[in-house]
């Protein structure tokens, strides 16, 4: 089952993703610039592998709601995501605001 839920921050809709597939649920926001997304998100490989397409992206872990994703810290964050001042540690509703 997949649910699509409109999130309004600082004037502005974001879109909210929810994906159940057996035994986990994919979570994603995303904004016209980037997204946050639960720890299915490999980092890495958007920085090492995907480095062309400069993704703006931060992930958090250990979240199963899209409300948990949206007030959890970020994990880890890639280059892109950095040069808009989004870092680890910063919570995802912080991160969206950035990425607006």
């Amino acid at each position: 089952m997949i649910r699509l839920i409109p999130y309004v921050l600082g004037g502005t809709t974001v879109l909210g993703v929810e994906v159940k597939l057996p035994k986990t649920t994919l979570l994603a926001v995303s904004t016209d610039k980037g997204y946050i997304m639960c720890g299915a998100l490999d980092v890495g490989l958007l920085n090492d592998k995907l480095a062309d397409r400069g993704i703006v992206a931060g992930r958090a872990v250990g979240v199963r709601t899209l409300d948990e994703l949206l007030e959890a810290p970020l994990e880890s964050v890639t280059l892109e995501a950095e040069k808009l001042g989004i870092h680890a540690g910063m919570k995802g509703t912080d991160a969206l605001q950035l990425m607006i």
